[in-house]
C-alpha cells in the first residue's frame, strides 16, 4: 500500500524549493485526507489508493494528519534544537506509518504500539545521520545543536567534513541514541505478536547502517557508509524466516 511518498526525509527538503510551494502541498494532502474520510477522494493516483486502503483496512485518521503536520512544520530547513526534537519528528512521521503498518495488518496490541514508536523513533535518527554527507553538499546541517554544542562543534565542522574526534563524538552520541531505541523495540519481542514482525523489518537494515558506522568509527562521511550491502535481502529473509525483528 502507498500510504505517502515513502522514505521521503532525505528528499523532501529539495523536493520543495520555496516554503510556499511546500506549504501548498501540504495543505493539498490535508484537504485530501479530509475528503478521503468523506469518501470523497480526489482525482489524484496515490490519494484514490490511500482512499481505498482506509475503506479497506479502516485506517485512524489522526496518523495520517500527523505526518501531514510534521512535515509542514518541517519545512523551515532548521536543524534540530536537540534531540527530543528529532525524536518528536520521528514519532510523528515514522512511528505513524508503523502504526498505520499495523492496521493494515490488523493488529492492536499495545506491545505492538511501544515497538513501532521505538523503531520509529530509531528510523528518524539513522535517517538524519545518513543524510548528513547529502545535506552537507548543499550546506545544510539538520543533527541536534544541543549534542553538537556538548562536544564544541560547530555546523561549519560539518560542512567541511571534518573528521576529528568531537565531531564523531556527535555521531556516537546520535547513533547511540537510535541503538537504544532499538534495543527497547525488542525489549517486547516476546510479548508483541509474530503477526506484526513483517512491519517491523526495517530493523534489519536500520541495524546494519549502525554497525557500518561503528566499523569506522563515527566518521560519517566515510565512504562505505554509502555502499549498498549486497548480503540485506538475506539478512532480511533470515529474520523473517525466525521471526525476529
Amino acid at each position: 500500500m502507498y500510504l505517502m511518498p515513502k522514505n521521503r526525509e532525505i528528499l523532501v527538503k529539495d523536493s520543495v524549493s520555496e516554503k510556499t510551494i511546500g506549504l501548498m502541498r501540504m495543505q493539498f494532502w490535508r484537504k485530501a485526507v479530509e475528503d478521503i474520510y468523506c469518501d470523497n477522494p480526489p482525482h489524484q493516483p496515490v490519494a484514490i489508493e490511500l482512499w481505498k486502503a482506509v475503506r479497506r483496512h479502516n485506517l485512524t485518521k489522526r496518523w495520517l494528519m500527523k505526518i501531514i503536520d510534521e512535515r509542514e512544520k518541517n519545512l523551515d530547513d532548521k536543524a534540530y534544537r536537540n534531540i527530543q526534537e528529532l525524536e518528536n519528528y520521528a514519532e510523528n512521521t515514522q512511528s505513524s506509518l508503523l502504526y498505520l503498518t499495523l492496521e493494515i495488518l490488523g493488529i492492536k496490541d499495545l506491545h505492538a504500539d511501544h515497538a513501532a514508536s521505538h523503531i520509529g523513533k530509531a528510523q528518524g535518527i539513522v535517517t538524519c545521520l545518513r543524510a548528513t554527507p547529502y545535506h552537507g553538499g548543499r550546506r545544510k546541517v539538520f543533527l541536534p545543536m544541543d549534542i553538537c554544542m556538548l562536544h564544541g562543534v560547530s555546523q561549519e565542522d560539518f560542512l567541511r567534513r571534518n573528521q576529528d574526534k568531537n565531531v564523531r563524538d556527535v555521531i556516537y552520541d546520535i547513533a547511540s541514541q537510535a541503538h537504544l531505541h532499538l534495543e527497547h523495540a525488542r525489549s517486547f519481542h516476546k510479548s508483541v505478536p509474530v503477526k506484526a514482525f513483517p512491519a517491523f523489518l526495517q530493523t534489519v537494515s536500520l541495524e546494519d547502517y549502525l554497525k557500518k558506522i561503528q566499523r569506522v568509527d563515527f566518521d560519517i562521511f566515510h565512504p562505505s557508509l554509502q555502499q549498498k550491502n549486497t548480503l540485506l535481502p538475506l539478512s532480511l529473509y533470515i529474520q523473517s524466516w525466525r521471526k525476529r525483528y
